[in-house]
């Protein structure tokens, strides 16, 4: 079982970054890929970035690759997604979910555990 809170969600102008985190509680933390999903309102939930066991491995959708930049931290259980040049249409809840399949998954199905999300609103 792990849990994962998010946290780091806000209001941000267009061209503005923010950091997103995630905190899992496993102490098996090291054998999941973590990634990050975000919902827009009346859209369907979207991959955004995933990264494997040891870091050593990401994967990004075309929507945020070159902007955003997903890491993790296993000696403190922390995922982190650092959001550059945001637009408008970053605007979503995004959420934080572990997987103990290997490499990079971008399916929601291959991931188990999910957080609550946190809210990301980039105005104009």
């Amino acid at each position: 079982q792990v849990q994962v809170v998010e946290s780091g969600g806000g209001l941000v102008q267009a061209g503005g970054s923010l950091r997103l985190s995630c905190a899992a509680s496993s102490r098996t933390f090291t054998t999941y890929a973590m990634a990050w999903f975000r919902q827009a309102p009346g859209k369907a939930r979207e991959f955004a970035a995933a990264i494997s066991w040891t870091g050593g491995r990401t994967y990004y959708g075309d929507s945020v690759k070159g902007r955003f930049t997903i890491s993790r931290d296993n000696a403190k259980n922390t995922v982190s997604l650092q959001m550059n040049s945001l637009k408008v249409e970053d605007t979503a809840v995004y959420y934080c979910a572990a997987s103990v399949a290997y490499g990079t998954p971008s399916g929601e199905y291959e991931y188990k555990y999910w957080g609550q999300g946190t809210q990301v609103t980039v105005s104009s």
